[in-house]
């Protein structure tokens, strides 16, 4: 059941303190049209009959000339308030299209020491501004789609240790989407990765070189109502978040960012601030339109050379040119509609290699050396049938207008966390691509039999350390051996700064920093399996390396050859199940895209539903799931949670509780 995460009165306060990015004013040219509504009923307009199909968003792109002129207005913005900047521009999938450097801007970025001065992952490094721009301008491209607008500023909000963060909400829940900013990272595999010339240089979608960012200075870009890109900017010297949403930040990158976006806005009606999530409303901007200097004007030629130059950056724009940015569903930009070979239903969405060849086809289990009876193709194909068709009838809660069908990826995987094939709706945000597959795999390492002894074959103590703290918490010296089935909220459960989540005072879970070392840079076992490669791209990406963190996350032992179960690392926010043939783990589900109890539902309900159709296989026995573990915490009793459906999520029916009982 769904917990609520706001008083009221608190809901009262936000909503008139919150200064999001809804002004009135238009941001310079002609307003931008709104995209078309997500169809929510049948062709006859009756509720509770077939609804209608997704509409696929219209292939625009942004042209280098476009480029140029988001360059100009940010460098106009940054030179009139004397704060030189670095400027990026990336496609709707990623593609790195510009990087200005601006002269006298700062080259690097710090990120925030911890609480207690231990830093320890992330907290205190020294990265390229280069580097934190990209990751911005990837944020606010990735978290966006055509029913929802999402800037670094939303991104902070949603994934910091209470939600929403301020001083007045400490013994709140964590953020909806806490730990998300571990996705996108450089050395999954689930990325492409540039080249630096051939055919497939501009195939996405691309990975980030930080993961997502929660500091803000980072918004998606829109062309004729399409989201079509993102732009970020470092100007301020920090890569850092807000902690506070109830005040009004004057940031220097957010207005530079902001003002790159005239003529690019994106529709008001679908900002971060016409959502809510649990009653809160979200932040989209602490800046307006009106605040800006007047940089309609602004032209490129003005620009480079007299104000900076392109800039270089290994391994994700290295001829500094401007470019086109590709068109969004179309075979170059790879991501496209489904062919009926590929999947059943129409409205599916699939990965492409830019050659017309799906990359991730919908296959039979690789672990028939472990697991008697792996999953077969066509249960694979089950599987990801039923689960969408568990979407294209649910409620969506991050997507305008309201009462809109969710937009998800979904991913399956083996015990090997080799991927059995990857469908996603035509609008889904891309973040929830990769991080569908981070669900899966986390789910299914979590719940197999192999989890303890690979975390103990890690090189770093560190990462070995969590096995120890998680059977001591538990009080289960047979944790992690396969006993239980962990979905990802239960393993999120446990990954929380606080236990239960929220709850100052009591200790933190066993995969978490304490709250003294913890920051949304530094989560727990979550960071630290991916430190490694973190610190290997970034030298790569600075020139100190010749070497770039391989196409694999974490130094876990191969389960085969070049391949380990976390290929992309693990994710910590709900949406995933592991599957089960009776008492034996066979693989796992993740979901992410519009919500993350609808995300819990479709895996888990679609999960439910391909075992109804097939009669041999479905989600963990009842005595097997997370939620039959209960942990004593200062004299209290908590249970873990498994999934967390929602009341009444389907938009042609009316049945609640639709979990309940399964």
């Amino acid at each position: 059941m769904r917990s609520g995460r706001v008083s009221s009165a608190l809901a009262a306060v936000l909503l008139l303190t919150s200064c999001g990015g809804g002004d009135s004013q238009s941001g310079g040219g002609t307003p931008t049209p709104s995209p078309t509504p997500t169809p929510t009923t049948s062709p006859t307009g009756v509720p509770g009959t077939a609804l209608e199909d997704y509409v696929a968003p219209s292939q625009e792109a942004l042209t280098s000339a476009e480029v140029g002129k988001i360059l100009a207005q940010a460098a106009a913005q940054a030179q009139q308030s004397g704060n030189p900047a670095t400027i990026a521009v990336v496609d709707r999938v990623g593609n790195v299209l510009a990087v200005l450097a601006m002269t006298g801007a700062p080259a690097t970025a710090k990120i925030p020491d911890a609480g207690n001065g231990q830093n320890i992952d992330l907290q205190g490094l020294v990265v390229p501004a280069a580097a934190a721009a990209i990751a911005k301008a990837v944020t606010g491209a990735y978290l966006s789609s055509g029913g929802n607008a999402f800037s670094s500023r939303t991104a902070s909000m949603i994934v910091q240790e209470h939600f929403p963060p301020a001083p007045s909400t400490v013994g709140l829940e964590s953020g909806p989407l806490f730990g998300v900013q571990f996705s996108q990272l450089p050395c999954s595999d689930f990325s492409a990765r540039f080249q630096a010339s051939g055919a497939s240089a501009l195939i996405g979608p691309k990975r980030s070189p930080l993961g997502l960012a929660a500091d803000p200075g980072g918004f998606p870009l829109y062309k004729n109502g399409v989201l079509v890109g993102g732009i970020g900017v470092l100007a301020d010297g920090a890569y850092s978040l807000d902690p506070n949403v109830l005040d009004t930040d004057t940031d220097v990158d957010e207005r530079i960012a902001l003002a790159g976006t005239v003529g690019f806005e994106a529709p008001q009606n679908i900002r971060a601030d016409r959502i809510y999530v649990d009653g809160t409303q979200l932040r989209y901007s602490d800046t307006v339109y009106g605040n800006l200097f007047d940089v309609g004007g602004a032209t490129y030629g003005q620009t480079v050379p007299a104000l900076g130059a392109l800039a270089a950056v290994k391994g994700y724009y290295e001829n500094p040119v401007l470019l086109a940015g590709t068109a969004y569903g179309t075979e170059t930009s790879g991501i496209r509609e489904a062919t009926a070979a590929e999947f059943a239903d129409r409205d599916a969405f699939v990965l492409t290699d830019g050659s017309g060849n799906n990359r991730f086809p919908i296959r039979a289990a690789t672990d028939a050396g472990d697991v008697a009876q792996p999953i077969t193709v066509d249960e694979a194909r089950a599987l990801l049938e039923e689960a969408f068709k568990v979407m294209t009838r649910a409620r969506a809660q991050i997507r305008q207008p309201l009462d809109s069908r969710a937009q998800v990826s979904i991913s399956l995987v083996d015990t090997h966390g080799q991927v059995l094939g990857i469908v996603r709706s035509p609008d889904a945000p891309i973040f929830g691509t990769d991080v569908s597959l981070q669900k899966a795999r986390t789910a299914t390492f979590f719940s197999g039999a192999n989890a303890g002894s690979e975390l103990l074959a890690d090189p770093s103590t560190d990462v070995q350390g969590f096995v120890s703290k998680v059977r001591t918490f538990l009080g289960d010296q047979s944790a992690l051996t396969g006993t239980f089935a962990f979905a990802d909220r239960s393993g999120g459960n446990l990954s929380r700064p606080y236990f239960p989540d929220g709850e100052v005072g009591n200790p933190n879970g066993p995969l978490s920093r304490p709250i003294a070392q913890w920051s949304p840079f530094s989560t727990g076992l979550q960071s630290a399996l991916v430190l490694g490669n973190l610190a290997q791209h970034l030298q790569y990406v600075t020139g100190q390396s010749a070497t770039d963190t391989p196409h694999r996350c974490t130094a876990l032992p191969d389960v085969v050859a070049g391949q380990n179960r976390l290929q992309n690392g693990i994710q910590i926010f709900p949406g995933s199940v592991p599957v089960y043939r009776g008492t034996t783990l066979i693989g796992g589900m993740g979901v992410s895209g519009d919500g993350i109890d609808q995300d819990d539902m479709i895996s888990f309900l679609g999960t439910n539903n391909a075992g109804v159709r097939l009669g041999t296989l479905g989600n963990a026995p009842v005595d097997m799931r997370a939620d039959r573990i209960v942990v004593n915490v200062n004299g209290a009793q908590v249970r873990l949670r498994f999934v967390n459906c929602p009341f009444a999520p389907f938009l042609d029916s009316s049945e609640q509780n639709v979990c309940e009982g399964l």
